[in-house]
C-alpha cells in the first residue's frame, strides 16, 4: 500500500449568501500549513449554481496554485429555481466552471486514484442523490486500471449513512448496495459531505452491507465556508486532513467557530486499511 499521501478534504462551500468569506482565508491558512498533496472538495460548491458563484468558488479553488483540487457537483450546484434549466441543461454552469467532462471524474496523484462520481439527480430529486449502474461500471473499470497498492479513494456528495441526529436529508438510495460494491472494488476511504456536520461511519453500520475486514470507511466533512452547520455544527464550520501510513489513515476533523480567525483540530481517527484488521480511535 502506498504511503505519505495527505488529503485536505473540504465540502459545501454554498458560495452565495451563506458564504463566509472569512472562513475561506481560514481554510488556505491551515491549507498553507498542511501542504497537501492533494485537495477535494466534495460537492455544493454553490447555492443556487450561478455564475457568478462559480466564479467565486474558482477564485478559491486558483487559490491551491500547483496543488491537485479534485471536485464533485452537489445538488446546490445545480439550478432550483430555474427550472427550465433544471430540467434541460442543469449542468452548463457546472461544466463551465470544472470542464465539460468533469461530472464523473478520474485523478491520479503520486500513490492514489482518486474517482469522483456525480450524485446530483436534477431531474429526479430536489436535495437527494442518486448513483446509477454506469457510474459504478465507470468506477470499477478506473479501480482495476490502478496498481493494486494504489490508495483508492472515492468521492461523492451525497451521503450513505443515516445521520443520528436526523438534521439531513435521507441517504442515497440502494446505500447498502453500492457500498458493498465500492467495498469489493477495494476503495480505501468514501469522502463526501451534504450533511454540513463531521460524520465518520463504517459501510458495514448499512444494514445489507456486509462486514469488510478491515472495514470501509466513510467519511462526511461539514460546511466548511458557509454559515449553513447543522446539529452540534450549527453556524460552525469543518472540514478534514487525512494522512495515509503502509497501514492506516490518520483523520483530524477539524472545526472552525463562529467568527474565529482559524480551525482547531479535534480528536484524530485512525481507520486501518485494506489488509489491516480494523479501526482504531485515537
Amino acid at each position: 500500500m502506498s504511503a505519505g499521501l495527505t488529503v485536505l478534504h473540504a465540502s459545501d462551500f454554498q458560495c452565495g449568501k451563506p458564504y463566509l468569506p472569512q472562513a475561506t482565508e481560514a481554510l488556505l491558512d491551515l491549507a498553507a500549513e498542511v501542504d497537501p498533496d492533494v485537495f477535494i472538495s466534495s460537492g455544493d460548491l454553490t447555492q443556487r449554481a450561478k455564475k457568478q458563484e462559480f466564479a467565486l468558488a474558482r477564485s478559491i479553488l486558483d487559490r491551491f496554485g500547483d496543488t491537485p483540487v479534485v471536485v464533485t457537483p452537489g445538488n446546490h450546484d445545480v439550478p432550483l429555481y430555474r427550472v427550465w434549466e433544471r430540467l434541460f441543461t442543469p449542468f452548463r454552469n457546472w461544466r463551465e466552471f470544472a470542464g465539460h467532462d468533469a461530472l464523473d471524474t478520474v485523478t491520479t496523484v503520486d500513490g492514489a486514484v482518486i474517482v469522483a462520481l456525480n450524485s446530483a439527480a436534477p431531474r429526479r430529486a430536489i436535495v437527494n442523490g442518486r448513483l446509477d449502474e454506469h457510474q459504478v461500471a465507470f468506477a470499477r473499470r478506473a479501480f482495476s486500471q490502478s496498481a493494486p497498492e494504489m490508495l483508492r479513494l472515492l468521492v461523492v456528495h451525497h451521503h450513505f449513512v443515516p445521520v443520528q441526529n436526523g438534521e439531513a436529508s435521507r441517504p442515497l438510495p440502494r446505500a447498502a448496495r453500492l457500498a458493498h460494491a465500492f467495498s469489493d472494488m477495494g476503495v480505501d476511504v468514501v469522502l463526501g459531505g451534504h450533511v454540513h456536520q463531521i460524520h465518520m461511519r463504517a459501510a458495514e453500520e448499512l444494514s445489507g452491507c456486509p462486514a469488510r475486514v478491515p472495514p470501509l470507511p466513510i467519511l462526511a466533512c461539514g460546511t466548511s465556508t458557509s454559515r449553513r452547520g447543522r446539529g452540534i455544527e450549527s453556524g460552525w464550520n469543518s472540514l478534514s486532513v487525512l494522512r495515509f501510513t503502509n497501514s492506516e489513515v490518520e483523520v483530524t476533523p477539524y472545526r472552525r467557530a463562529p467568527d474565529a480567525d482559524a480551525f482547531e483540530p479535534m480528536a484524530v481517527q485512525s481507520w486501518v486499511l485494506r489488509g489491516g484488521l480494523g479501526v482504531v480511535n485515537g
